[in-house]
């Protein structure tokens, strides 16, 4: 039996279709589960080897379920991403007009990308959260709710149709997924990577925020995200997740990721994995002295000099 990639069911999600793009897809059991929490969990309890689930969206950043299950619990790795560009259909069961709609159903991380779209067309309709796009679709199909936003391609899968395509209130709107498997050493560098961490501070004080970020800016290391969620422990408690430009092997990334744990209070590494836009990391040239080739240069004057070869 081939090994099994969980995702964030059930079949016909967009989390479907972008899983369905990576090579290695073609080779594993792809296993829909109802959340994504299930997903992850199915990896840490050794019943996938990894999950496939989405975690950032162009119009309302981070997805909080996905950051907030890699922030606690096992520590899981992420591996892979993909981009997918994102467009919706309002799937209706046959014969549905769009002056008999009352009710919607969508994931929650959809509404915001559908928001001007139904207080233009549907100023009246109640809005109700499904676990997925695609289990809207199906509670459509049951007669639970009149309407659903979801892919196009998940009508035939469940006996609808699409009533308008083309739905979105942002142009070129995308969702990124990330394939998470149990912690591992990460692949080499590309040249166009990503690193993600999570960020817990020691104490809360005045410029805390900026020191931790001042490790990845005096190294000349670009953030591509930079999302707070609350610890749990109290308001105003919070963690700090970040993608960052750079693989862990790189020489700048891994000075600013030692500068990181010596002055937090905990440091989770969730991966250094290639980029899906394939655009090169480049260092910032505001400072001096933060290209790779200057680190590495660096790095071999203080081994000389250790070795009495000054």
């Amino acid at each position: 039996m081939p090994a099994s990639y969980a995702y964030l069911g059930p079949e016909g999600t967009f989390t479907e279709v972008a899983l369905r793009t990576l090579p290695e897809a073609a080779t594993r059991e792809l296993v829909p589960f109802v959340s994504v929490q299930s997903a992850l969990d199915a990896v840490r309890s050794g019943e996938a080897e990894a999950a496939f689930v989405p975690i950032e969206n162009s119009v309302e950043g981070g997805i909080t379920t996905t950051l907030d299950e890699l922030v606690a619990g096992e520590p899981l790795t992420i591996y892979r991403e993909v981009l997918l560009s994102i467009t919706f259909a309002l799937l209706v069961r046959p014969g549905t007009k769009l002056a008999d709609i009352k009710t919607v159903s969508a994931h929650p991380a959809a509404q915001p990308q559908v928001r001007n779209w139904l207080r233009k067309h549907l100023p009246d309709a109640v809005w109700e959260s499904a676990a997925s796009n695609a289990d809207a679709a199906r509670l459509v199909q049951e007669g639970r709710y009149d309407a659903a936003f979801a892919g196009e391609f998940a009508a035939a899968r469940y006996g609808l149709e699409a009533l308008e395509t083309g739905i979105h209130d942002a142009e070129n709107a995308q969702t990124r997924f990330v394939l998470v498997g149990r912690p591992a050493r990460p692949a080499a560098p590309t040249g166009a990577d990503k690193t993600s961490v999570v960020l817990w501070q020691r104490d809360d004080h005045p410029g805390a925020l900026r020191d931790l970020l001042g490790e990845f800016a005096s190294r000349g290391i670009n953030l591509m995200l930079l999302q707070s969620r609350p610890t749990g422990a109290g308001i105003g408690n919070y963690c700090f997740c970040i993608d960052a430009e750079g693989h862990i092997s790189d020489r700048r990334m891994a000075e600013a990721l030692m500068g990181l744990k010596r002055i937090c209070l905990q440091v989770r590494f969730l991966g250094s994995y290639p980029r899906a836009d394939i655009t090169p990391a480049e260092a910032r040239r505001t400072l001096p002295g933060t290209s790779d080739e200057e680190f590495m240069a660096a790095a071999d004057w203080v081994a000389r000099c250790q070795d009495g070869r000054f």
